[in-house]
Formats: structure tokens, sequence, C-alpha cells
């Protein structure tokens, strides 16, 4: 993994993973908090896939205030740099929001988009519906701004995450490899997790519905992170896109059906 930085359109820099190689291209966007590493289990040759750090993360600076869709313009500047003209884009978690911001905001270098166990946008109480009582915390913390959530964190956050046990499962084996992107993510503080969360229940800067390339939404139905209505509220307002649930998957392992979502998707 070739790890370099890339001048941000604001003149920061940008941390940036590329696994090089020829072949199609995917972008991945880590949850939160994570680098942009791109997932290890999810790797294989000829297909080249590349990460960006969102600003608070490794080696991206943090920019307070961020929207979701800034990374558009971030992710412009890494593609116009690695001299990539399209690719696909995956977002998992937290990263589900930016894959589809870059999918709505750069379709001349976007061909298709997979959103994996990732929120849609906040609407209301009906948003937390479902979640288990570390998403409710630490999420309704963002909702009541900035002050709030970064006092929140402050204090230890919530103290643990809603996984299933078949989330911990997971951890077990390759997906062992959060452990490291989390850790180095999570190096510098927790600002990175405060600007994501408050991008994440904030208006996101652009409209669902204006995107216009194939979307997957991929969902776990036990999932309880980010429950499983967020992906069909995705897919109801995503012109076209195709939504697959599975059944008693959560937040983490429904990642094993990534691969077979992810060669489905064109482009």
């Amino acid at each position: 993994m070739r790890r370099l930085e890339v001048a941000a359109p604001g003149g920061s820099a940008l941390g940036v993973h590329d696994t090089g190689g020829a072949g199609p291209v995917v972008l991945w966007h880590g949850g939160t908090p994570n680098t942009g590493e791109p997932p290890a289990p999810l790797l294989h040759p000829g297909t080249r896939w590349i990460g960006v750090d969102r600003p608070g993360y490794g080696r991206t600076p943090r920019r307070p205030g961020r929207d979701v869709a800034s990374v558009a313009a971030d992710v412009r500047a890494v593609l116009d740099h690695l001299g990539i003209e399209r690719c696909v884009t995956v977002g998992h978690s937290g990263g589900g929001p930016h894959a589809l911001a870059c999918a709505a905001l750069l379709p001349d270098r976007i061909s298709a988009c997979l959103s994996i166990s990732g929120a849609a946008p906040c609407d209301g109480p009906e948003w937390f519906a479902g979640m288990g009582p570390h998403s409710i915390e630490s999420l309704g913390a963002a909702t009541r701004g900035r002050v709030a959530k970064e006092d929140f964190e402050a204090a230890g956050g919530s103290g643990g995450v809603d996984f299933t046990g078949e989330d911990w499962a997971v951890l077990q084996g390759p997906w062992g490899w959060f452990g490291g992107v989390v850790t180095e993510a999570s190096a510098d503080g927790p600002g990175g997790l405060v600007d994501d969360d408050l991008a994440t229940v904030n208006p996101w800067g652009f409209d669902l519905g204006s995107v216009r390339v194939p979307v997957t939404v991929l969902h776990g139905e036990a999932d309880r992170v980010l429950p499983v209505g967020h992906a069909r509220r995705l897919a109801a307002a995503v012109p076209g896109a195709v939504l697959r649930t599975v059944p008693g998957a959560g937040h983490l392992s429904v990642l094993d059906e990534a691969p077979a979502a992810l060669a489905a998707l064109p482009g």
C-alpha cells in the first residue's frame, strides 16, 4: 500500500492510500472513525483501490465545519493527481454518505456507488428508531451541536458500540483489520469523529435525488449501529437505487456480502 499526500483545493494536505496496479479503480470511504486505508479483506489482484483520509483522520488535518459534500472536491483533487478518469466508489458506515456525495457531485468521475451500512439524512426523531443505546447517545449528542458533541466525547463518549454477536465474531477474523485503521484515525483524539458525526446529522450539502449513476445500498437487517431503516430511506431517495438487505447481518458482518455487491456494479 503506497501512502502519499496530495494538496487539497484549499491548500492543506490530503492523506491518500493507493494499492497501485492496473485494472478498474475502487475509491473507498471508511467509517467513523477510520482512516481512508482500503479494506484488506476486499483487496484482490486486478483491482486498484484508493482511499482518502477525511479531515481529522490520518494525515489529513482537521477541518471543523465540513459537510458531507466537501469530500467531492477533495476526491476530485486526488483523482486528478493520480491520473484516474473514472472509478467506482464504496463507503461503509460513516463513509456511506461520502460515497453518495461523490456519486451526486462527480458524475463525470464516478461510474457507480455502493453504500454499505450507511446513514440516511437525519430527518427527525424517527431517524433513531431501532438504534442501540450507544449510537443514540453518540449521534444524539451531535444533534445538540458542536459544543455538546465535543463535551460528550471529552467525557469518554458512550463507552461502547452496538455491535451484534456476528459483528464481534468477524472482528476475530480478517475484519480484525479494523483495529489498525481505527487506532490510527483516533491517534490525535476524537476531532475527526466529532466532525464526521456533525456532518452526518446536519444537512449534507447535496440532494440524493440528483444522483444519476447506478447505486446499490447494502445493509444488514440486524444492524443496531445504523438500523436497516436508513437503507430503505436511502434507496427510496436515490433514483433507481438497488436495495439489498441481508437477514441476520449486523453493521460489520454484512461486509462479507460486499464482494458480490461490488461485482454486480456496472463500471
